[in-house]
C-alpha cells in the first residue's frame, strides 16, 4: 500500500475510514466546516513539519474547508475527487470522501497541485469561451468533465480560469482535456 508523508486534511472520521482503505496516511479531521483554532494550527504546524494535502468532499462545505485551510498554509497541495466518484449510488444523496472507492481516492492522490497566487493568466476567457466551457447549455457538463480529466475539481464558470491559473494547468495540457471532452462527445 503506498504511504504519503504529508497529512491529509479530511472533513471527518468517515473520510479517514476510507482512505485508510486506499492508502497508507495519517490524517487531521476539521469535523466540519467551523474549524477551531486549535485545529487550523494544529494544520499550520504539520504544514511546516511534513506538508499537508487538501483533501475534502466536491461540495460547498468541502470548498469553504479547503478555501479556509489554504488561507492558514498557502502552499498547501490539494487534491480533488470528482463529485460522480463521491457519491455511493452515483445518482444524488449523499456526497464525499468517504464514499469513494480507494481507487478513486488513489487516482485523486495520484494529481495534486499546489497554488500559485500570483501566476500569469495562460488561458483566456476565449479560450474558455471557445471551449464550450462558459457560455452554452452544456458548459456546466463539460466543466466537471474538465475538472475530472485535469484533476482539479469542479469549478463554476466564474472560478474556472482562477483554478486554471492557481494550479498553473499549461495551454497544452487545458487543450489536450478539450480534445478528449470533445472525442468523448462525438
Amino acid at each position: 500500500m503506498k504511504k504519503i508523508k504529508e497529512v491529509l486534511v479530511v472533513e471527518g472520521k468517515d473520510d479517514t475510514k476510507a482512505i485508510s482503505r486506499a492508502v497508507n496516511a495519517d490524517t487531521i479531521e476539521t469535523r466540519g466546516s467551523a474549524i477551531d483554532d486549535d485545529t487550523l494550527q494544529l494544520i499550520e504546524e504539520l504544514a511546516e513539519n511534513r506538508g499537508i494535502i487538501i483533501f475534502t468532499d466536491p461540495d460547498f462545505s468541502g470548498e469553504k474547508i479547503r478555501k479556509i485551510v489554504a488561507e492558514v498554509v498557502p502552499n498547501a497541495k490539494h487534491a480533488f475527487l470528482p463529485r460522480d466518484e463521491g457519491r455511493p449510488d452515483k445518482k444524488g444523496g449523499s456526497l464525499g470522501v468517504e464514499h469513494a472507492t480507494p481507487d478513486s481516492i488513489r487516482r485523486a492522490l495520484d494529481h495534486l497541485y499546489t497554488e500559485v497566487e500570483d501566476a500569469p493568466e495562460v488561458i483566456s476567457q476565449h479560450d474558455l469561451l471557445a471551449a464550450g466551457l462558459i457560455a452554452g447549455p452544456s458548459a456546466k457538463h463539460r466543466r466537471k468533465l474538465l475538472g475530472e480529466e485535469l484533476g482539479i475539481g469542479y469549478v463554476n464558470g466564474k472560478q474556472l480560469a482562477k483554478r486554471l491559473r492557481m494550479f498553473e494547468i499549461s495551454l497544452v495540457d487545458f487543450n489536450a482535456a478539450v480534445a478528449l471532452i470533445n472525442k468523448e462527445a462525438e
